[in-house]
C-alpha cells in the first residue's frame, strides 16, 4: 500500500540508488562546493550546529539563480550498505527540505541523492565521523 502522504514532489525530489550511482561523479574535492553538512550516527536530522553553514549555502544558491544543486547524501559503512543507502537519502531530502522551507531556494533547483556508504569522504576509515554527510554539486 502506498502512504497517502506520498505527494508528487516527494517523488520528484527522490532518487534510487542504481539511478543516483548512474549520475554521480565523485565530485574533485578542488571543484566542489566545499560545504559539508555532517550528522550524527544513524541520523537524517539536521544539527542545529550545521543550520548556519546551510543559511550561507542559501545566499549563494539564491545569487545563481537558474543553477540546479545536487545534494548528495552519504553515509559510514555501520550497518547494511541497503539501510545506509535509504539513510544517505533521507539525509539529502532532510537538507533540501530546510534549504527549501527555512530560506526559500526554490525547489526546482535542488535535487536530492543517496549514495550510501560508496563514496567515503575518509577512504582510510570508512567508518569516521567525517563520511555521515551531505555535500553539494552545482549541475548548471
Amino acid at each position: 500500500a502506498t502512504s497517502a502522504n506520498t505527494t508528487a514532489a516527494d517523488e520528484q525530489e527522490t532518487t534510487t540508488i542504481a539511478a543516483a550511482a548512474e549520475e554521480y561523479t565523485p565530485v574533485e574535492r578542488q571543484s566542489q562546493i566545499n560545504v559539508q553538512i555532517s550528522f550524527d550516527f544513524d541520523s537524517a536530522t539536521l544539527r542545529s550546529d550545521q543550520k548556519p553553514k546551510l543559511a550561507n549555502m542559501c545566499t549563494s544558491m539564491k545569487a545563481m539563480t537558474g543553477t540546479v544543486f545536487q545534494i548528495i547524501g552519504h553515509t559510514d559503512s555501520s550497518g547494511s550498505a541497503k539501510y545506509n543507502e535509504r539513510l544517505s537519502l533521507l539525509r539529502a531530502q532532510e537538507v533540501r527540505r530546510h534549504l527549501i522551507s527555512s530560506c526559500g531556494v526554490a525547489e526546482n533547483s535542488l535535487r536530492a541523492i543517496g549514495m550510501g556508504e560508496t563514496a567515503p569522504f575518509n577512504q582510510n576509515d570508512p567508518r569516521a565521523d567525517e563520511n555521515r554527510r551531505v555535500e553539494f554539486q552545482a549541475l548548471g
